[in-house]
């Protein structure tokens, strides 16, 4: 045994003296090569993937609420995700030093995990940061389709991903690439347009929101450009803008030629440009739920699309799996699961959704391959974006939260998304753009001075709120009050009678009107119709003075009666935050371009109707919109 002892004894000091030699150092006894930048993403994938049980692997298949989570639900679960949903914040009115130090709580939980694998942050910034008070409010997707500019959604993309940066979060569930084609579906608004081809086009804020991938770089895997950008997410795979009459999170039918020419385009186009995540929607497919649909998420999206990211649930999408929903919670867990979905939006019960996924790998019923799958996309995305080097949230963004600079930007998309819809009667010489220097106007209608309507759902809070203390931002009676001159006098009545207009011999009006907020299924609607008192505010200002109608709403409404009393109609879809940008083409600083990016019906008993349909009959086509020069608003 000593001989065998002192032979040992050589052969190691003859390893280290060739160590020396070769100028290599012994191998630190600490180092793990997950946690080593240096080394390749799927390198660290592997290698981390082999330290990790089976709790820790389903841990980072789940997302959990911010309302609900607690250090030790992180530290103990290693959970994958967080994120608030519509809503919710720290509290009220936080600033973005607030959220940012709320986020950087998390994390720090979730790096004293036994692995230390950072959470991602998730969060509803659909038309800009619009969950966090005093964050610019772009215009909803509909505003955009209406411009028709590639570019300027891109900058969108890239000022919002700063503004939600701000706050130390790094993922945003956007974009929404529906293709809506029923205006009686409640997120119509947050569809581009009912033409594929616009969707498309409009994807160029997930470049704005991620990075554009270098030249030479590798299309269609997930990719971020630095610590100024966020993960984002197309949504919803896939349908969702075509269920039965419009109905949320219901039926689409369609054959696969029409799956495919109508809805998919936006994800070819999506997973090129680099989107890291898709999340699946709440709609059917032919009666075949899309979070049990393994053909259209593994099958389609994942072998075939060769998707490299990672498919996330919509918001307790498994659950609703089942009639009603949660019925057999099991069964959605195996369902979604197997469907190919790799994180769930759990968001609150996550040891009801941990313990099932553990007990259905361990009977076998979910084979362990299908978890790793999971687990290797979303660390793909997790170590792709340098979450590892850098998981707390970067304070030198602070400043970038309703920022004039991005202030700016929204105020040029609104004038842009503006759709000249009617200007001047038949042969009368146009309206607009209206003179600045008249003696005396009149503003009226429900919407000319409230912020939260002008902004729509999805804003503070998820079904949007009234009045203008909801967060920062200008009215469009604050815009036109600043755009005239200094002599004109602006009169704000909200409900002028007849006689009261008649009386006041103004030069104008400017009416405002539309719908009220609303989020997702509180939206579904089958009548379309203005909101209250809404159509006979147009009827008593414009019997009396030349009037310009302008229309706050987040799809076409039931006008047609009421267009002929009207001499202008502007459709100015939900604005956001930037009420200067209505003002900026109706006194002409700039021109109208917008084209509508839907059809504008007639009655509500011809829809559905899209471009190309046999009868297609509307008040105003897909594309119209007529345009205007710029005066210098004299």
């Amino acid at each position: 045994m000593a001989k065998l002892s002192f032979l040992s004894m050589g052969v190691i000091l003859f390893l280290c003296c060739c160590s020396v030699i070769a100028g290599t150092a012994p191998a630190d006894p600490g180092y793990s090569k997950y946690k080593d930048p240096s080394q390749p993403v799927h390198a660290r994938i592997r290698d981390l993937m082999r330290r990790m049980t089976l709790q820790e692997k389903i841990g980072q298949m789940t997302q959990v609420d911010s309302s609900v989570v607690t250090p030790e639900i992180l530290e103990n679960y290693s959970i994958g995700s967080v994120l608030s949903g519509g809503g919710v914040s720290p509290f009220p009115r936080a600033k973005a030093r607030d959220w940012m130090d709320m986020v950087n709580r998390f994390q720090n939980s979730s790096l004293s995990s036994r692995l230390g694998i950072p959470i991602i942050y998730g969060i509803d910034a659909v038309h800009g940061h619009n969950n966090v008070y005093q964050a610019t409010i772009f215009p909803h997707n509909v505003g955009l389709g209406a411009t028709r500019d590639p570019d300027l959604v891109k900058r969108i993309g890239a000022a919002t991903a700063l503004e939600v940066r701000a706050t130390g979060i790094n993922y945003a569930f956007a974009p929404c690439i529906a293709v809506c084609r029923d205006p009686r579906w409640g997120r119509c608004y947050e569809s581009y347009s009912e033409d594929p081809s616009i969707v498309k086009a409009m994807t160029s804020i997930i470049p704005g929101l991620q990075g554009e991938i270098p030249a030479g770089g590798r299309k269609g895997v997930p990719y971020l450009g630095g610590k100024d950008k966020v993960l984002a997410c197309a949504k919803h795979y896939v349908g969702d803008g075509g269920t039965t009459r419009g109905i949320n999170e219901n039926n689409t039918v369609t054959d696969w030629h029409g799956l495919l020419s109508i809805h998919m385009p936006g994800y070819y186009k999506a997973i090129i440009e680099g989107v890291s995540t898709i999340m699946v929607s709440y709609s059917s497919w032919n009666g075949m739920k899309m979070h049990a649909n393994h053909f259209l998420v593994t099958d389609f999206l994942k072998n075939t699309l060769k998707f490299r990211g990672f498919v996330i649930s919509d918001w307790k999408g498994i659950d609703k799996i089942t009639t009603p929903p949660g019925a057999n919670y099991t069964y959605s867990v195996q369902m979604g699961i197997s469907a190919g979905i790799d994180m769930v939006m759990v968001p609150f019960n996550h040891t009801v959704f941990i313990d099932a996924l553990t007990q259905l790998v361990n009977d076998n019923v979910i084979p362990m391959s299908r978890i790793d799958d999971a687990v290797e996309r979303i660390l793909r995305v997790k170590f792709m974006m340098g979450l590892f080097e850098n998981p707390l949230g970067d304070q030198t963004y602070l400043s970038q939260l309703g920022s004039q600079d991005h202030r700016d930007l929204a105020r040029e998309a609104v004038r842009k998304s503006l759709v000249l819809l009617k200007n001047g009667q038949n042969a009368d010489p146009p309206v607009l753009p209206l003179p600045k220097n008249a003696s005396k106007i009149l503003v009226a209608g429900s919407h000319a001075n409230n912020l939260g309507y002008q902004c729509g759902g999805w804003t503070i809070t998820w079904q949007g709120g009234s009045g203008n203390n909801l967060t920062s931002g200008t009215t469009i009676l604050g815009a036109i009050s600043k755009a005239v001159d200094l002599e004109t006098e602006v009169v704000f009545s909200e409900n002028p009678d007849a006689d009261f207009v008649k009386s006041h011999n103004f030069s104008y009006a400017i009416v405002v009107v539309g719908e009220l907020p609303y989020a997702e299924t509180a939206g579904d609607s089958t009548n379309l119709t203005l909101a209250e008192r809404g159509e006979d505010i147009i009827s008593k200002v414009c019997s009396s003075v030349k009037c310009v109608v302008v229309v706050v709403s987040g799809r076409p409404a039931t006008i047609e009666p009421l267009v002929a009393n009207m001499d202008a109609l502007v459709a100015a879809w939900l604005p956001g935050s930037e009420g200067e940008g209505v003002a900026d083409v109706l006194f002409g600083d700039y021109g109208f371009t917008g084209k509508s990016p839907i059809t504008w019906f007639k009655t509500v008993d011809q829809l559905p109707m899209n471009v190309g349909d046999p009868h297609y009959d509307p008040l105003f086509p897909l594309g119209f919109g007529l345009t205007t020069e710029p005066t210098g608003g004299q």
